[in-house]
Protein backbone atom coordinates (compact mmCIF):
# COMPACT_ATOMS: atom_id res chain seq x y z
CA UNK A 1 0.00 0.00 0.00
CA UNK A 2 1.73 3.35 -1.00
CA UNK A 3 -0.20 6.77 -0.36
CA UNK A 4 1.17 10.08 -1.78
CA UNK A 5 1.44 13.26 -0.11
CA UNK A 6 2.65 16.37 0.59
CA UNK A 7 3.93 18.81 3.72
CA UNK A 8 3.21 22.46 3.70
CA UNK A 9 3.95 25.51 5.97
CA UNK A 10 3.24 29.19 5.74
CA UNK A 11 6.19 29.67 2.56
CA UNK A 12 3.49 27.93 0.18
CA UNK A 13 1.58 30.61 0.76
CA UNK A 14 -2.70 30.50 0.64
CA UNK A 15 -3.44 27.50 -0.67
CA UNK A 16 -6.32 26.92 -2.51
CA UNK A 17 -7.21 23.57 -0.84
CA UNK A 18 -10.58 22.97 -2.56
CA UNK A 19 -8.13 22.49 -5.92
CA UNK A 20 -5.53 19.68 -4.08
CA UNK A 21 -5.50 16.41 -4.88
CA UNK A 22 -3.56 14.19 -2.67
CA UNK A 23 -4.02 10.98 -0.26
CA UNK A 24 -2.22 12.88 2.80
CA UNK A 25 -0.95 16.34 3.98
CA UNK A 26 1.69 16.88 6.84
CA UNK A 27 1.26 20.19 7.97
CA UNK A 28 3.93 22.32 9.97
CA UNK A 29 2.53 23.37 13.49
CA UNK A 30 5.36 25.65 14.29
CA UNK A 31 9.08 25.82 15.46
CA UNK A 32 11.06 26.77 18.41
CA UNK A 33 9.25 27.06 21.99
CA UNK A 34 7.81 30.09 21.65
CA UNK A 35 3.47 30.13 21.25
CA UNK A 36 4.46 32.83 18.97
CA UNK A 37 6.44 30.90 16.67
CA UNK A 38 3.01 28.53 15.89
CA UNK A 39 3.32 28.38 11.95
CA UNK A 40 1.49 31.30 10.45
CA UNK A 41 -0.70 29.13 8.13
CA UNK A 42 -1.05 26.09 10.14
CA UNK A 43 -4.91 27.53 10.94
CA UNK A 44 -5.76 28.10 7.65
CA UNK A 45 -4.02 25.21 6.38
CA UNK A 46 -5.64 23.05 8.76
CA UNK A 47 -8.57 23.94 8.23
CA UNK A 48 -8.75 23.77 4.70
CA UNK A 49 -7.49 20.35 4.45
CA UNK A 50 -9.75 18.88 7.10
CA UNK A 51 -12.69 20.94 4.63
CA UNK A 52 -11.77 19.09 1.93
CA UNK A 53 -11.16 15.46 3.48
CA UNK A 54 -7.78 15.25 3.18
CA UNK A 55 -6.33 13.20 6.29
CA UNK A 56 -3.53 15.32 8.10
CA UNK A 57 -0.10 14.84 9.93
CA UNK A 58 1.63 17.45 11.89
CA UNK A 59 5.41 18.51 12.32
CA UNK A 60 7.42 20.88 14.61
CA UNK A 61 10.72 21.78 13.25
CA UNK A 62 13.16 21.99 16.40
CA UNK A 63 15.80 24.10 17.53
CA UNK A 64 16.75 22.73 20.94
CA UNK A 65 20.25 22.11 22.02
CA UNK A 66 19.69 20.20 24.88
CA UNK A 67 16.72 17.64 26.31
CA UNK A 68 15.23 20.24 28.37
CA UNK A 69 14.23 22.67 25.46
CA UNK A 70 12.92 20.11 23.38
CA UNK A 71 10.53 19.47 26.53
CA UNK A 72 9.91 23.22 26.00
CA UNK A 73 9.45 22.63 22.26
CA UNK A 74 7.14 19.74 23.21
CA UNK A 75 4.66 21.75 25.40
CA UNK A 76 4.19 23.95 22.86
CA UNK A 77 4.07 21.95 20.08
CA UNK A 78 0.99 20.29 22.33
CA UNK A 79 -0.37 23.71 22.60
CA UNK A 80 -0.80 24.02 18.89
CA UNK A 81 -2.05 20.79 18.42
CA UNK A 82 -4.94 20.51 21.03
CA UNK A 83 -8.36 20.06 20.39
CA UNK A 84 -7.66 18.75 16.39
CA UNK A 85 -7.89 15.53 15.49
CA UNK A 86 -4.84 13.92 12.70
CA UNK A 87 -4.92 10.40 10.99
CA UNK A 88 -1.34 10.68 10.08
CA UNK A 89 1.47 11.19 13.14
CA UNK A 90 3.22 13.91 15.03
CA UNK A 91 6.78 14.41 13.62
CA UNK A 92 9.98 15.79 15.01
CA UNK A 93 11.75 17.97 12.38
CA UNK A 94 15.56 17.45 13.13
CA UNK A 95 17.75 19.51 10.71
CA UNK A 96 19.15 22.41 12.35
CA UNK A 97 23.10 22.37 11.59
CA UNK A 98 24.05 23.58 15.16
CA UNK A 99 21.89 20.64 16.90
CA UNK A 100 23.34 17.81 14.34
CA UNK A 101 26.55 19.47 15.49
CA UNK A 102 26.11 18.20 18.94
CA UNK A 103 26.34 14.45 18.12
CA UNK A 104 24.92 11.35 17.71
CA UNK A 105 24.42 10.50 21.59
CA UNK A 106 22.84 14.01 23.11
CA UNK A 107 20.83 14.46 19.13
CA UNK A 108 19.11 11.30 19.78
CA UNK A 109 18.70 12.51 23.47
CA UNK A 110 16.82 15.76 22.67
CA UNK A 111 14.66 13.26 19.73
CA UNK A 112 13.81 10.79 22.47
CA UNK A 113 13.05 13.87 24.72
CA UNK A 114 10.61 15.87 22.78
CA UNK A 115 8.39 12.30 21.07
CA UNK A 116 8.11 11.16 25.03
CA UNK A 117 6.77 14.12 25.79
CA UNK A 118 4.44 13.75 22.52
CA UNK A 119 3.41 10.49 23.64
CA UNK A 120 2.22 10.95 27.07
CA UNK A 121 -0.14 13.80 25.86
CA UNK A 122 -1.84 10.95 23.81
CA UNK A 123 -0.08 11.30 20.40
CA UNK A 124 1.08 8.98 17.54
CA UNK A 125 4.74 10.53 17.52
CA UNK A 126 7.50 10.35 14.88
CA UNK A 127 10.81 11.42 13.57
CA UNK A 128 11.75 13.79 10.41
CA UNK A 129 15.13 13.57 9.44
CA UNK A 130 17.48 13.32 6.14
CA UNK A 131 18.97 9.49 5.12
CA UNK A 132 22.21 10.75 6.39
CA UNK A 133 21.40 12.17 9.31
CA UNK A 134 19.44 9.14 10.29
CA UNK A 135 22.34 6.68 9.56
CA UNK A 136 25.05 8.86 11.37
CA UNK A 137 23.11 10.89 14.04
CA UNK A 138 20.92 8.80 15.83
CA UNK A 139 20.91 5.84 18.17
CA UNK A 140 19.66 2.24 17.19
CA UNK A 141 17.14 2.99 20.05
CA UNK A 142 15.99 6.09 18.47
CA UNK A 143 16.26 3.99 14.92
CA UNK A 144 13.50 1.30 16.46
CA UNK A 145 11.45 2.99 18.25
CA UNK A 146 9.69 5.60 16.29
CA UNK A 147 8.10 5.83 13.65
CA UNK A 148 10.55 7.21 10.50
CA UNK A 149 9.83 10.03 7.83
CA UNK A 150 13.08 9.84 5.86
CA UNK A 151 14.08 12.67 3.52
CA UNK A 152 16.14 11.81 0.55
CA UNK A 153 15.80 13.39 -2.56
CA UNK A 154 16.87 12.46 -6.52
CA UNK A 155 17.27 8.50 -5.79
CA UNK A 156 15.22 5.93 -6.63
CA UNK A 157 14.45 4.97 -2.80
CA UNK A 158 16.23 6.04 0.12
CA UNK A 159 19.47 5.40 1.12
CA UNK A 160 18.68 4.81 4.39
CA UNK A 161 19.25 0.71 5.54
CA UNK A 162 16.41 1.38 8.89
CA UNK A 163 12.60 0.87 8.65
CA UNK A 164 10.71 3.76 7.87
CA UNK A 165 7.11 4.63 7.56
CA UNK A 166 7.15 7.64 5.06
CA UNK A 167 9.87 9.22 1.92
CA UNK A 168 9.94 12.84 1.67
CA UNK A 169 10.88 12.00 -2.31
CA UNK A 170 11.16 15.53 -3.61
CA UNK A 171 11.26 19.37 -2.65
CA UNK A 172 10.13 20.48 -6.19
CA UNK A 173 6.67 18.95 -6.94
CA UNK A 174 3.91 20.58 -8.66
CA UNK A 175 0.48 20.81 -6.91
CA UNK A 176 -3.05 21.93 -7.88
CA UNK A 177 -3.74 24.84 -5.71
CA UNK A 178 -0.67 25.35 -4.18
CA UNK A 179 1.95 28.35 -6.20
CA UNK A 180 5.53 27.01 -6.55
CA UNK A 181 7.56 24.35 -4.98
CA UNK A 182 5.63 21.48 -3.21
CA UNK A 183 7.32 18.60 -1.08
CA UNK A 184 6.19 15.28 -2.69
CA UNK A 185 6.15 12.17 -0.06
CA UNK A 186 4.99 8.72 -0.12
CA UNK A 187 3.65 6.46 2.40
CA UNK A 188 3.58 2.48 3.27
CA UNK A 189 1.97 2.56 6.23
CA UNK A 190 -1.71 2.67 7.07
CA UNK A 191 -1.52 5.30 10.03
CA UNK A 192 -5.07 6.11 10.21
CA UNK A 193 -5.84 2.85 11.04
CA UNK A 194 -2.55 2.50 13.10
CA UNK A 195 -3.58 5.50 14.99
CA UNK A 196 -7.52 5.06 15.39
CA UNK A 197 -7.06 1.56 16.78
CA UNK A 198 -4.72 3.36 19.49
CA UNK A 199 -7.27 6.20 20.40
CA UNK A 200 -4.31 8.81 20.07
CA UNK A 201 -4.03 12.24 17.56
CA UNK A 202 -7.45 12.91 19.42
CA UNK A 203 -9.15 10.01 17.72
CA UNK A 204 -11.69 7.80 19.15
CA UNK A 205 -10.86 4.17 19.53
CA UNK A 206 -13.43 2.14 18.29
CA UNK A 207 -15.70 0.65 19.78
CA UNK A 208 -15.98 -3.43 20.51
CA UNK A 209 -18.87 -4.78 18.66
CA UNK A 210 -21.35 -6.05 20.98
CA UNK A 211 -21.48 -9.79 20.31
CA UNK A 212 -25.43 -11.17 20.54
CA UNK A 213 -26.29 -14.03 23.28
CA UNK A 214 -29.04 -15.54 23.58
CA UNK A 215 -30.65 -17.40 26.17
CA UNK A 216 -31.70 -21.46 25.83
CA UNK A 217 -33.27 -23.57 27.54
CA UNK A 218 -33.05 -27.83 26.87
CA UNK A 219 -34.90 -30.55 28.58
CA UNK A 220 -32.97 -33.68 28.82
CA UNK A 221 -34.01 -36.82 30.37
CA UNK A 222 -36.49 -34.63 32.89
CA UNK A 223 -34.17 -32.09 33.74
CA UNK A 224 -34.14 -28.44 32.63
CA UNK A 225 -30.98 -26.75 31.45
CA UNK A 226 -30.37 -22.90 30.77
CA UNK A 227 -27.68 -20.67 29.48
CA UNK A 228 -26.66 -18.27 27.10
CA UNK A 229 -25.43 -19.32 23.46
CA UNK A 230 -23.08 -16.22 22.46
CA UNK A 231 -22.17 -15.74 18.79
CA UNK A 232 -18.66 -16.46 17.49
Amino acid sequence: MTKNGIDVSEWQGDIDWSKVRTDFVVIRAGYGREITQKDKKFERNYSGAKKAGIPCGAYWYSYAMNEDEARKEAAVCIQVLKGRQFEYPIYFDVEEQKVIALGRDKVSAIISAFLLELEKAGYYAGLYMSAYYLEHYTTDYIRQRFTIWVANYGVQKPTYSGTYGMWQKSNTGSVAGIAGNTDLDECYMDYPKIIRDSGRNGLAKPAEPQKKSVKITVELDDHLYSGLLEEM
